[in-house]
């Protein structure tokens, strides 16, 4: 059995065969989605071998897996990012695991810089396309004609349209846009959010576009979307911080927390 094989059957046997179809990895600050899942059945992620875990604070790096209305679905609190372990492919095992669960939606949020000048923190994007910055793809190595991804709908358009009609029946605004991917952990310099401005983006972060890569790859539908946490570094007078990012987020968090528990079952 692959390594990929041996997480799933392992998470398989924790989870009693609950057989997710959608699953959602939480971005930072953004937990409270967590509260939505009923019957939750809590699993470590420390405690399944094969899976890494996050040195992020605001990642609880936990599992968990219940119903949001009628649909089986597994959350990911706890996300890796590549920077952590100089890897773009660091969370390969949890979504090839997923995959083999039986997962066929994958929901990517993460906490955002805007570059927009028309959102303000707190607002809502969904991801309608992005732009690697980083110079790193997951599938470095792969091989066979299946590495050669087609990334022209990365972000399912039927996903998204249901999480905006669902958002317009909660009376929430959210925007489209695209968002550049930065390695991190550093914040951007204001030279770099005035270059991924006029590169096209709408919001920057450190995260999400190497898990859309990989969940091409692996066959799964993908809906992104960001918590505008902050304007980019010289957007604003406020200096940039991790503690900024997590308060704005959680804030942000719970509307977009309202949008998915409806838009997921619909899915």
């Amino acid at each position: 059995m692959s390594a990929a094989g041996d997480v799933a059957a392992t998470l398989s046997r924790a989870l009693d065969g609950f057989a997710p179809q959608t699953a959602i990895i939480l971005g930072s600050g953004l937990g409270s989605l967590v509260d939505a899942v009923e019957t939750p059945r809590r699993i470590a992620c420390a405690d399944i071998a094969g899976l890494p875990t996050s040195g992020v604070s605001g990642h609880a790096g936990e599992l968990v897996a219940g119903y949001i209305g009628r649909a089986p679905v597994l959350t990911l609190s706890g996300r890796v990012h590549a920077y952590e372990r100089g890897d773009a492919a660091v969370m390969r095992p949890y979504l090839a695991a997923f995959k083999a669960l039986g997962v066929r939606n994958l929901v990517l949020t993460n906490a955002a810089g805007g570059v927009n000048p028309a959102f303000e923190p707190g607002d809502i994007m969904l991801l309608e396309d992005h732009i690697n910055l980083a110079g790193l793809n997951p599938l470095v190595g792969e091989k066979g004609d299946e590495r050669f991804v087609d990334m022209t709908n990365a972000y399912d358009p039927a996903l998204a349209a249901t999480v905006t009609s669902v958002a317009d029946a909660c009376g929430v605004a959210v925007h489209s846009g695209v968002y550049a991917w930065f390695l991190g952990p550093s914040f951007e310099t204001p030279a770099e959010i005035r270059m991924a401005r006029r590169l096209g983006a709408d919001a920057v972060g450190m995260s999400t576009v190497p898990e859309t890569i990989l969940a091409r790859y692996l066959g799964l539908r993908v809906v992104g979307a960001s918590i505008i946490t902050n304007l980019g570094a010289g957007l604003g007078a406020q200096p940039l911080s991790h503690a900024q990012t997590q308060a704005v987020a959680s804030i942000g968090g719970a509307r977009l927390a309202t949008i998915l528990q409806r838009a997921v079952a619909e899915f």
